[in-house]
């Protein structure tokens, strides 16, 4: 790693994201909305400052797995840490969150921008990204079809398929 990215890098991992005052932090309320352990918040918060170091030095547009992007979407709500701190302190750029506008192109355009991150994971980070968070680009979300959030405090989720179950959780 080149040293000016070494110190990014080095930067990225000291960036608290959870504030030590909080009696809900950050790390928390991601495991909670999404029904992962404290560790599996951890491992995705973790991938997600990998993320964020790839979008200022690949080169490229970057394209995020869904654990990656529920963290990305999270700390978008927090406004002061992403955009003060994060965006315009450490990275010194403003990342923006673009979704797809739908469509076969746009499809097209994400699963190209995905297998490119992928790469460029390996070539900045010398390793694979974990299968468990990061699949491979034909699925980039690990699963087909729409998704949507559900307080699983106050309703039942009960899959369609038991079987397919195992594929429910990006860590299992």
């Amino acid at each position: 790693m080149q040293e000016l990215h070494l110190k990014l890098w080095e930067r990225l991992e000291d960036f608290e994201l959870d504030d030590p005052g909080s009696a809900f932090p950050f790390s928390s309320r991601l495991a909670r909305e999404h029904g992962w352990t404290h560790a599996e918040a951890a491992r995705a918060i973790g991938e997600y400052r990998r993320f964020l170091f790839l979008a200022a030095v690949a080169g490229h547009p970057v394209s995020p797995p869904d654990a990656v992007d529920h963290a990305w979407h999270l700390h978008l709500l927090y406004t002061r840490s992403y955009w003060q701190d994060l965006c315009r302190d450490l990275l010194g750029f403003e990342l923006h969150h673009e979704p797809t506008r739908g469509g076969r192109s746009e499809t097209e355009k994400f699963t190209d921008w995905y297998a490119r991150t992928l790469e460029s994971y390996r070539t900045h980070f010398g390793q694979e990204p974990p299968a468990d968070i990061w699949p491979r680009p034909e699925t980039p979300s690990g699963k087909p079809g729409p998704k949507r959030w559900v307080d699983t405090a106050s309703h039942w989720v009960i899959p369609k398929n038991p079987l397919a179950r195992k594929n429910s959780n990006p860590f299992a």
